[in-house]
């Protein structure tokens, strides 16, 4: 009897397919599967249920993707009456690049399978993300480095109290950048005035109050700094003269000579005369400060003038002019009548 009712393409899980046009030329096959002129992958040839001539085929053909291969030749006289795909035909792999966005539920894909290793990175790379200024795709590798300024050297490494301007030399230097002196206790002096002289040169104008050493801090304006991982700069009271300068006084010639000349500073002060002349026979003891020796070569009153420059354990110094006078006596006697 006739089956009244829905035809069987509308059934669940049953799609309909093109029928094929059997040839002499073609025989047995292989026949394109399509569904509305597009190409059609059934499950397996399990679910492909073919009529030729009305006796429905069943286990005498084979299925290749889309294409369908008869046991034995067709002729242009065989009819195809129909083809169904029937079953879980339905719920097969879909065709590669066949499902689109509307196809997906709103927040059907969750983070879990994004994170899963079948997602490749070629279905990323149509996506992209912008790091400092630069288009990079999802699928692809990002290497995010920080550019951040070092420290090589201080000149000088060693300040007094009152301001002192100090050259920094590095790399990655900004235009911008901020400058730090960090005491051993943390206490933080920001730097009167910076001038920055190229990527590998900055200059700092300090005034600290405060003797010690002291860690230097520099900051770019990206927030990228350096801090330095010893004490780079010290801060020391320069050597301070007691004994005025001048003259020292006078002895005579070929008699021993003994001045003392003095300064006082924040560590140990050695003395030497770095230029004019001592005379003959006279010394300093570089620890003391007592110039000595038994005076030799003057015949005639001379004024002896010298430098002398003390310097501190900092390497601070602090220069004075001196002086040595040296008398001779009347040698040569008279007689009157």
């Amino acid at each position: 009897m006739a089956y009244i009712g829905r035809g069987i393409e509308n059934l669940v899980n049953t799609q309909k397919l093109d029928a094929i046009t059997p040839s002499t030329a073609t025989g047995a096959g292989p026949y394109n599967l399509t569904k509305d002129s597009v190409a059609f992958v059934p499950a397996s040839a399990d679910q492909l249920i073919i009529s030729i001539n009305g006796v429905i085929q069943y286990g005498n053909f084979t299925v290749n993707s889309s294409t369908v291969t008869f046991d034995a030749a067709l002729t242009d006289s065989d009819v195809c009456d129909f083809i169904y795909q029937m079953g879980t035909g339905l719920l097969t792999t879909p065709v590669d690049g066949s499902v689109n966005t509307v196809q997906l539920a709103n927040n059907a894909v969750t983070t879990a399978k994004i994170l899963d290793a079948n997602v490749t990175n070629a279905k990323l790379t149509n996506s992209s993300i912008t790091i400092n200024g630069s288009a990079v795709a999802l699928g692809g590798t990002v290497t995010i480095g920080e550019t951040k300024p070092t420290i090589t050297s201080v000149s000088p490494n060693t300040i007094t109290n009152s301001q002192t301007s100090i050259t920094i030399t590095g790399t990655n230097f900004v235009n911008g950048i901020n400058v730090e002196a960090i005491a051993t206790n943390g206490a933080i002096v920001q730097a009167d005035t910076v001038t920055f002289n190229s990527a590998t040169s900055v200059s700092a104008a300090f005034t600290i109050t405060t003797d010690g050493t002291y860690y230097l801090r520099l900051e770019n304006p990206d927030g990228n700094a350096v801090r330095s991982s010893t004490a780079l700069l010290t801060v020391s009271d320069a050597p301070t003269w007691s004994t005025a300068a001048g003259s020292l006084g006078s002895a005579a010639a070929g008699s021993a000579i003994s001045f003392t000349v003095a300064a006082t500073s924040d560590s140990a002060v050695t003395y030497a005369k770095t230029s004019g002349t001592f005379p003959g026979g006279v010394t300093i003891d570089s620890n003391t400060g007592v110039i000595s020796g038994t005076e030799s070569g003057a015949t005639s009153e001379t004024i002896y003038s010298f430098t002398i420059t003390a310097t501190d354990a900092e390497g601070q110094t602090a220069d004075r002019a001196f002086s040595i006078t040296i008398t001779v006596g009347i040698n040569n006697g008279g007689q009157f009548n």
